[in-house]
């Protein structure tokens, strides 16, 4: 993992938040740490004589993020929430909303109380590729130790207020000053210190040690395959109708899509569930898989299961579209689908970070994400489909 941090860049920054924005975007910069709105970041800072503490905006980008894409909360506000035996979302945004100092700001990240309960000044959170694919595998949590044994190591918690009040409750004797970081078991990882270089270098380097377990014990070799010919026209058309709107498609076939899309026992080797917990909203968990040409059946199963799967879990939420968001066809490729060119471009991205996970996990004992029931909540979760509504 190349550190982009150069002094000569860094001293146009003069204010703790002014190299928070620098820091936030040189992160966001590596597609391998964070992609379309992933990860987080935040610096507290003096205002007034008050702690605040300054956190990412929902619904800002990492890579493009400015100081007004931080929203401003009342640290102590924040903390004292995570003390909170339990805290619904609704009232999670609004006791956060209303502890801003700058009501126009954006709504601080679902993350923000746990940034607060971080003792450093400067935290970083990624959802860096090398990190979850040794994360997600059979086995994930003896691999993690291994790499990074100075980690506090959290397993899978839904994130917000649930995971923030597991951390504040871990770590209410732990010694801070002496840990390297947090990983979340499959969602990402955590850096942090008073200093932004610092804070970053940290990121960093624990991502390079992640690639450097991946290149000693899961390198991957991928043949040099020929993609079918396949007429893409019924699968469009169908689509279509069933989105209610003229769908876009990304086609990938390159040399990793390709060998992905012609392994053997396909369906179960590419329906395993999501990279990182938040691609869900975009990817659904699992693609439509196409072997062979019945096109309008494959998609009236991927429905009917896709129901199915909603009934198991639902309470009150209403069903979303049942259609699949992106496709793999036998020996053809992956085909990502959207409303329009930017959406099918976003999920194919994502789709093409999990393929390389995945094939790299199968080399440490297979592919595990986030179970059934806890991908439906993430799915469901309206402060995720808020997200997508902006």
């Amino acid at each position: 993992m190349k550190n982009l941090w150069t002094d000569e860049e860094a001293q146009k920054y003069k204010s703790d938040l002014e190299l928070r924005v620098f820091t936030s975007n040189l992160l966001g910069r590596s597609d391998e740490l964070v992609l379309h709105g992933g990860g987080n970041t935040s610096v507290k800072s003096k205002v007034s004589g008050e702690d605040i503490l300054y956190v990412k905006g929902s619904g800002w980008d990492l890579v493009s993020i400015e100081k007004e894409g931080f929203a401003p909360v009342k640290l102590d506000t924040l903390i004292e929430m995570a003390k909170l035996d339990s805290l619904s979302d609704s009232d999670m945004v609004s006791q956060q909303k209303a502890a801003m100092i700058d009501k126009s700001a954006p709504n601080p990240s679902v993350e923000a109380i746990l940034h607060a309960i971080i003792p450093f000044k400067f935290v970083d959170h990624t959802h860096a590729d090398a990190v979850v694919t040794i994360s997600n595998n059979t086995n994930g949590i003896e691999n993690i130790k291994k790499v990074f044994p100075n980690f506090l190591i959290i397993p899978y918690v839904m994130p917000g207020f649930i995971l923030a009040r597991t951390i504040y409750d871990m770590t209410k004797d732990y010694d801070w000053e002496n840990s390297d970081g947090i990983i979340l078991h499959n969602h990402g990882i955590f850096t942090f210190d008073d200093d932004a270089k610092k804070s970053y270098d940290k990121m960093i380097s624990a991502v390079t040690l992640a690639e450097d377990f991946l290149e000693d014990n899961a390198k991957l070799e991928i043949p040099s395959l020929e993609a079918k010919e396949v007429d893409l026209t019924e699968l469009i058309t169908t689509l279509s109708k069933e989105k209610g709107y003229d769908v876009a498609l990304k086609v990938n076939q390159d040399k990793e899509a390709l060998y992905y899309a012609s392994q053997t026992n396909l369906k179960e080797n590419v329906t395993k569930g999501v990279l990182t917990p938040e691609h869900i909203i975009r990817t659904k968990k699992v693609p439509l898989v196409l072997e062979d040409n019945d096109i309008k059946s494959a998609i009236e199963e991927y429905k009917k299961q896709y129901k199915i799967y909603f009934e198991r879990y639902a309470k009150d939420e209403i069903c979303l579209n049942p259609a699949p968001n992106y496709a793999v066809i036998k020996d053809f490729g992956v085909v990502s689908f959207g409303k329009n060119e930017k959406e099918a471009n976003i999920i194919n991205d994502i789709v093409t970070h999990t393929i390389k996970a995945v094939l790299r996990a199968q080399k440490l004992g297979g592919f595990v994400s986030i179970s059934e029931q806890n991908s439906f909540e993430m799915e469901y979760w309206e402060l995720e489909q808020a997200k997508l509504k902006k």
